[in-house]
């Protein structure tokens, strides 16, 4: 049995293509990944500063502790839409890598050797 070299060249031609569009995809959506990352760690930063500056500003101990209570909670809830920000970029990720490879998976023969005269 042999396998014929123009279908073995075909799906090599359409498989590197398919990968390098994955590469590209790949590449994209990691640089929105990390920008989002930047972003939300700047914020988280600069809100936390800010709640430090003004519970050593504070003129009794309830108010630092709301204050104090207050960010936990906001820091909270931004962490969780965040997580799910997060948790979407790397969803799309996913599908943009699987998108080009989809069609040279579906061209695959279900025997490498379909359509061959056997010796």
């Amino acid at each position: 049995m042999t396998i014929r070299l123009d279908t073995v060249q075909g799906f090599g031609k359409d498989g590197l293509d398919a990968t390098m569009k994955s590469f590209g995809a790949v590449s994209q959506s990691m640089q929105a990944i990390a920008a989002e990352a930047v972003d939300y760690s700047k914020k988280s930063f600069e809100q936390g500063t800010q709640v430090l500056e003004q519970i050593l500003g504070a003129k009794s101990l309830d108010s630092a502790l709301e204050l104090q209570s207050n960010y936990i909670k906001a820091s909270y809830e931004s962490f969780i839409a965040q997580s799910n920000r997060m948790s979407e970029l790397y969803a799309d990720l996913a599908k943009q890598i699987y998108k080009p490879l989809e069609g040279v998976v579906g061209k695959l023969p279900t025997s490498p050797f379909a359509g061959q005269a056997t010796s």
